[in-house]
């Protein structure tokens, strides 16, 4: 839908910016034989491993499904293949929204070429101008790594250098625009593919997902009223009278007790096989009775 278009475009325009600053403030090539290629990596896949595990808990399908059981109500075996197919559906829904971030990540900095040529420039396979044919291969890495740093390159090296790194620049910005080419006609693909399996036509299929956003949002305006009524309940009993009253003609006052009773640390609580207390102050709700010392508003203390 368009709301998930918007949603994925701002996300990629978010981690491009992201990446723009983070390479700008914290990368800094150490042009040395062996920490090139780790510190490079480090930079190319750390960052997108971070963004593809906050996308997977961002989105609330993975805590539906992380938390999905079968209902007690349902008295018939349900059918394993179609569960299978649905939760096949839902992962590969899950990590599509997932992976538009850390895509994003890999796209640009492969594009910028910078992580690339840190960590792979002492690997290059050429002949540099100037050089020692004698010298060790040890010594060719090493004069290798300090490419990435142009302060550190000998002078009759600068031509040798200046071709290397044009050479893993364009390697890099290939294999960006492949990645970003493979991604496209993949998401092309799975919607074309999914459209054609779909049992719904266009129409059904968009008042469908009409139906079921418009039931998202009344479900969650619900279940915030819902929450704030019980809530009231349970304060009022505690204080002798509901926030936002007027003309309030007296008011509760807690016993040092049921502070204590309220205050604190507490997990959900199971009353019975169907309730649960949601906190200390619903506990304390369902269990005291009303009674306590009350004070008139219009009296003096």
């Amino acid at each position: 839908g368009k709301e998930v278009v918007i949603a994925n475009a701002i996300i990629a325009i978010l981690t491009i910016g992201g990446q723009q600053l983070f390479s700008f403030f914290t990368f800094s090539c150490p042009c040395h034989v062996g920490q090139n290629l780790i510190y490079g990596l480090a930079f190319l896949g750390v960052p997108a491993l971070i963004l593809l595990v906050v996308g997977y808990a961002l989105n609330n399908q993975t805590w539906r499904l992380v938390t999905g059981k079968r209902s007690p109500l349902q008295e018939t075996t349900p059918n394993r293949l179609l569960q299978c197919k649905l939760i096949c559906f839902v992962l590969c829904s899950i990590t599509g929204r997932a992976l538009v971030a850390p895509v994003t990540w890999l796209a640009v900095t492969l594009i910028n070429g910078s992580y690339y040529v840190c960590a792979v420039s002492e690997y290059v396979s050429v002949h540099y101008y100037g050089a020692n044919p004698n010298i060790t291969a040890m010594e060719r890495r090493r004069i290798l790594a300090a490419f990435p740093c142009t302060q550190l390159v000998p002078p009759e090296l600068t031509r040798a250098r200046d071709e290397v790194i044009l050479l893993l620049r364009y390697q890099s910005q290939v294999a960006g625009w492949l990645l970003i080419a493979v991604v496209v006609i993949t998401v092309f693909l799975s919607y074309c593919l999914a459209s054609c399996f779909s049992p719904l036509s266009f129409l059904h299929f968009r008042y469908w997902s009409s139906y079921v956003h418009n039931e998202q949002e009344l479900f969650d305006e619900a279940t915030d009223q819902h929450s704030r009524l019980y809530a009231m309940q349970h304060v009022r009993k505690f204080f002798g009278f509901a926030p936002g009253s007027e003309h309030v003609k007296e008011i509760r006052i807690p016993s040092l007790r049921e502070w204590q009773a309220i205050s604190g640390l507490a997990f959900l609580k199971l009353v019975d096989e169907e309730h649960y207390d949601y906190s200390l102050l619903h506990d304390w709700a369902l269990k005291e009775s009303v009674n306590g010392k009350y004070l008139k508003t219009d009296e003096d203390p």
